[in-house]
């Protein structure tokens, strides 16, 4: 694993973090920082606990050892503080049947709750915000629409734009480019870099080793452990890379960037 700059501030850090689900260890003893503005990716084959270690590393599933947030501890952090510093876009935006009926817009300003006080009505900020969002992700046009009559991939770009609105420090992504078409995944991949550009720092957990590689930093996983930690364009990450898909891809350099191609 490589070592990480330490002049670089660290958004997000975990210490021995361990992880069960079920009967079963999922993560054993892992140790990360997350560069602050920075987008970082993590990758790995299916059942390496890519996505519990972000669940983790987002407060939302119990571990042993420490997460760190901007270095204070993720569980002092009163609720709605952590919402309003953390942003998570869950895996799959059809996972949430109950949200079918509410309009786009207002999936959207839910997004906004960390930052209104208890049953108060949205706020100039809050509408400008949730518009923002929309507009980013193409999804403004359908903000009177029922979630529920979008496509799949319309509903991950309204769910994108309910996290964005949340307009917190640190984002994280489980599989945020699951059922968007190459288009959209390019437009996922530019919102991506204009947040970092913002100052923002954006983790995602992708199966899409190419777009990961377009990342500044990638994460490889194995077997519940981190294997690699290291820049997209380190020669290091790519052997990483290739190994952990047992040399069944190969990391070329395209037109300019990294590209992962079976072999």
């Amino acid at each position: 694993m490589s070592a990480r700059d330490v002049s670089t501030p660290t958004a997000l850090e975990a210490r021995g973090v361990g992880a069960r689900l079920g009967q079963n260890d999922v993560l054993h003893g892992i140790d990360l920082a997350i560069a602050a503005g920075r987008w970082t990716s993590i990758v790995g084959p299916n059942g390496a606990g890519k996505s519990t270690l972000l669940r983790v590393l987002a407060g939302l599933l119990a571990h042993s050892g420490e997460v760190l947030l901007a270095g204070a501890p993720l569980r002092d952090l009163p609720g709605r503080q952590r919402a309003r510093r953390l942003s998570w876009l869950g895996q799959g935006g059809a996972g949430e049947p109950s949200a079918d009926d509410l309009m786009v817009y207002d999936v959207a300003m839910l997004g906004r709750l960390p930052h209104q006080r208890w049953l108060a009505a949205p706020v100039d900020a809050d509408r400008a915000a949730v518009e923002r969002a929309l507009r980013r992700t193409q999804a403004w046009e359908w903000r009177d629409r029922p979630l529920g009559q979008l496509s799949g991939g319309e509903r991950q770009r309204v769910l994108l734009a309910r996290a964005l609105a949340v307009e917190a420090d640190v984002l994280l992504m489980d599989e945020p480019l699951a059922n968007l078409d190459p288009p959209h995944q390019s437009d996922w991949m530019l919102t991506a870099r204009t947040l970092v550009e913002a100052g923002h720092t954006v983790v995602s957990v992708l199966h899409e080793l190419s777009m990961a590689l377009c990342a500044d930093e990638v994460v490889v996983m194995a077997a519940g452990r981190i294997v690699h930690h290291g820049a997209c364009s380190d020669t290091a990450t790519h052997r990483a890379l290739e190994r952990v898909f047992d040399e069944r891809v190969a990391v070329h350099p395209i037109a300019g960037q990294w590209i992962a191609l079976p072999k």
